[in-house]
């Protein structure tokens, strides 16, 4: 040990001897983290620990590395950074210590060495911070969890319902997606189920253990979309949080970003997020140092992206940079072979929702799904399987239960080649004269009516529509 600095120890050594009814042992390291000085009664030295190190007695640990006799011992991380740990819980065999480990510096303010001390009956002290710390801990452990279920893809490529060619074909398309990294471009009308679609590429990917975080880039307003993506600093302005607030590429480091309706993203982010896209990293706002992220880009729009360049409405570097791996979703006109299996679908998930019995769809009501040209895709027929469970009543679902919820959808019976009344022809006329008949005798009343025929109100009106029938006038 050089002398310069032999003041410094000797005046850390007489303060760790002031304060010694204080604490349960002390050492001293040098520049080097080796071992100057250590009291004698010390819980980091045992006897066996002594015998194992064959060492007869304490005095013997000076110069000795601080690591040969305090395993994963921070002293030296203190040394090199010069930076003091105030406060830390250690566990040493059977000891848990309350540590608290200090930089020595000599007059030019360099490091010399550092000093560590371990406070006497630490247990005492350590009991209520350290339930206190367990109870944070298993807080934060379970908010983690929660916040990786929540960033977590919920669909795969099972989840992608229909076998119509134009179904499969995108079936396989994602299954293609997941393989590569490239960035992919989902394009079909509002409906279509591209975030379902962006979820199942995910889940097919080697990042589907990592988050997947979807933005909305038409839901969020102009002026707060660039925190949105990129995040802000402490501070950045007025009423800004004191701690950073992490951006949607932050969030999704290592696993997906789905930007939903990037098609309505303004001209000025559209410079800021291809630029992220290029560089790979983000500055957040109010910030001057760069983020470095890894994401996977996920983009999905239902506006003609192409003519949107050609009009200069949307950046032609931007588009080619997401245009990597296009997947056209059809829309559900174009795939009418999938309406009865989705249809039931839905009849299922709705009725476990309302805790309902499910309703069978009718062939007659199949044919009046079929007969609609879909504007709203696969999401206005969730809504219009709803409808029909909420308005209506009935075993099975039936063609005049879409009478008020899909207008102008009419079935018409098929006339049979012979010319002779087909058994729907004849069920329809049975059913006209008997709504006739319980109008009749309920003298116009059509609440009495419905009862007689064991219906609704409801389905008493969607039937006279269906049969032509003026209903009578209020009573």
């Amino acid at each position: 040990m050089q002398s310069e600095p032999a003041g410094h120890f000797v005046a850390a050594r007489a303060l760790m001897e002031m304060i010694d009814e204080m604490i349960d042992g002390a050492i001293l390291v040098d520049r080097d983290a080796r071992i100057v000085w250590s009291n004698d009664k010390h819980v980091w030295f045992n006897d066996k620990l002594m015998a194992q190190l064959g060492l007869r007695s304490t005095a013997e640990l000076i110069g000795q590395p601080v690591e040969r006799v305090i395993p994963h011992s921070r002293m030296r991380e203190v040394v090199e950074t010069g930076r003091s740990l105030p406060l830390d819980i250690m566990r040493y065999g059977e000891h848990t210590l309350l540590v608290s480990r200090l930089p020595l510096r000599d007059e030019r303010g360099e490091v010399i060495g550092a000093l560590a001390f371990a406070l006497k009956n630490s247990l005492t002290y350590l009991r209520p911070i350290a339930e206190r710390f367990n109870k944070l801990q298993s807080r934060l452990t379970r908010m983690e969890q929660e916040l990786a279920a929540s960033r977590a893809s919920q669909y795969t490529v099972e989840n992608l319902i229909g076998f119509s060619p134009a179904m499969l074909q995108v079936k396989r398309l994602v299954r293609r997606a997941g393989q590569i990294r490239s960035a992919v471009l989902l394009l079909g009308e509002t409906g279509t189920g591209k975030e379902l679609v962006a979820q199942s590429i995910h889940a097919s990917s080697d990042r589907v253990h990592r988050p997947f975080v979807a933005v909305n880039t038409a839901a969020i307003p102009e002026n707060l979309l660039e925190a949105e993506f990129f995040g802000v600093a402490p501070g950045a302005y007025t009423g800004a949080a004191r701690q950073p607030r992490p951006g949607k590429f932050q969030l999704a480091h290592g696993g997906t970003l789905f930007l939903d309706e990037i098609g309505d993203m303004p001209l000025p982010l559209q410079a800021k997020l291809l630029r992220a896209l290029q560089e790979r990293e983000v500055e957040p706002l109010g910030s001057n140092q760069v983020v470095k992220v890894d994401v996977r880009i996920i983009a999905a729009t239902s506006r003609p992206l192409a003519d949107m360049v050609r009009s200069g409405a949307f950046r032609s570097d931007l588009y080619y940079r997401l245009n990597v791996f296009p997947i056209q979703l059809p829309a559900l006109r174009d795939r009418r072979d999938d309406l009865e299996i989705l249809a039931s679908l839905f009849s299922e998930k709705i009725a476990i929702s309302l805790d309902q019995p499910m309703r069978e769809l009718t062939a007659s009501a199949l044919d009046a799904l079929r007969q609609h040209d879909w504007p709203g895709n696969v999401r206005e027929l969730a809504n219009v399987i709803e409808q029909v469970y909420v308005r209506t009543e009935g075993e099975r679902i039936l063609a005049e239960d879409f009478a008020d919820i899909l207008p102008g959808t009419a079935i018409q019976p098929p006339v049979p080649p012979d010319g002779k009344r087909s058994l729907v022809a004849a069920m329809d006329e049975l059913e006209r004269t008997l709504i006739l008949e319980a109008l009749e005798d309920s003298r116009g009343n059509k609440l009495d009516a419905a009862r007689r025929l064991g219906l609704s109100r409801t389905n008493l009106y969607a039937k006279l529509r269906k049969h032509g029938i003026a209903p009578p006038p209020d009573d």
